[in-house]
Parts: C-alpha cells; structure tokens; sequence
C-alpha cells in the first residue's frame, strides 16, 4: 500500500509503530471504537440517502464486516486478558470533520461524506500496514495484514460511490485537496501511541 495506492501525501511519523507496540492494549481499545464508529458511519449513510440503490446495496455488507472486525479486535483484547476500556477522544477525525463542506447539494453532502469515510479507511489502512510490517508480535502482524486488505477495499469502495454519484473530475478534484489538508493534519497532531489514528 505505497503512495500511488493510497494517494496519501505524507507517510504515519515511524515513531508511531513503536509506541504504539508499547501500548498495544490502548491501540487495541482504540482501534475496537474504529471499528464501531465505522459500522456506523455506514448506517447513517444508508438511513440519510436510502433512495440510492447502489449504496445501500454496496454499503449494507460493509457494515457487517465492520461489525465482525469489532468482535475480531474484542478477541485479541481477550486473549491477552485484557478488556475494553472506555472510548478516547480522536482529534485526527475531529479535525477531518472540520474539513467536510456544510451545505450544497444532496449530491454534494453525500460526496463530502464518502470521501471523509474514504481518507478514514486509507489512513486506518497505512497504519495496519505498518502494525502487520513492524510489530514482533506475528499473530498480530497477520491479523493487522488481514484487516489491511479489507480496509483498502473499503477505502475504494466510498470513492467509487463518490464517483458513481457525482461527476468524477470534481469527485478527483475534491479528493485531492482533502488529501493535502489531511497531510497538514498529520503534520500538526502529536505522535501518540495509544491511538490509531
């Protein structure tokens, strides 16, 4: 998952895996609240444009499996005797929020929403990619492989339905600036590793 692929402009601070192995209880905590939230992200995108027949058709098997990498990540919290502590405050969400263009169209909301669910799942994707290449723990390692493939998936999937119901040139035009304003972000937050984002 390179550059090209992601289309993210600027590469997780590499201090981040090492901390982050440190904590593995927190990022497991953290990432189990990702998944939720991303389960339910998708519902509310079906429940506000349930007149789109493609997106909810695409988008309802999404939130099963976002669902089941929930109980996925419950399950390596529990085989390490560990529990589900309370959810934590995700400033890296908060300010993409911040990013989204109220108002428009119908049309325009739902593209801002796609594309924001979008850069989510490309960022959660680069950073499975390093837990799976850098963590000593192999079981973890390919578990986060796993888990990887499915969020690249789930990232190409909202920029096609952006492109699917919107025009393509403004879905790319659109998407590159949240990439160069997402870079900024990353730029900015603390290196925190008991975070996932």
């Amino acid at each position: 998952m390179e550059k090209h692929v992601l289309g993210l402009e600027l590469p997780t601070d590499p201090r981040w895996v090492d901390i982050a192995e440190k904590n593995i209880g927190d990022i497991l905590t953290d990432h189990a609240y990702c998944e939720q939230k991303a389960a339910s992200s998708c519902i509310s995108l079906i429940v506000l444009f349930n007149d789109k027949v493609k997106l909810v058709d695409t988008l309802t098997p999404v939130v099963t499996e976002e669902w089941q990498h929930f109980t996925l990540v419950l399950n390596e919290l529990k085989k390490r005797n560990l529990v589900l502590g309370p959810p934590r405050k995700d400033e890296y969400v908060e300010q993409l929020g911040n990013l989204v263009k109220k108002g428009g169209s119908r049309e325009q909301q739902l593209t801002e929403k796609l594309l924001f669910n979008a850069l989510i799942e490309a960022r959660s994707c680069e950073r499975f990619r390093l837990l799976w290449k850098e963590i000593s723990d192999e079981a973890l390692g390919q578990f986060y492989y796993e888990l990887m493939v499915s969020e690249a998936g789930h990232y190409k999937t909202f920029l096609s339905l952006a492109r699917e119901y919107s025009d393509a040139q403004a879905v790319h035009v659109r998407w590159h600036e949240l990439l160069s304003q997402e870079a900024v972000i990353m730029k900015e937050l603390q290196v925190r590793g008991d975070r996932m984002h």
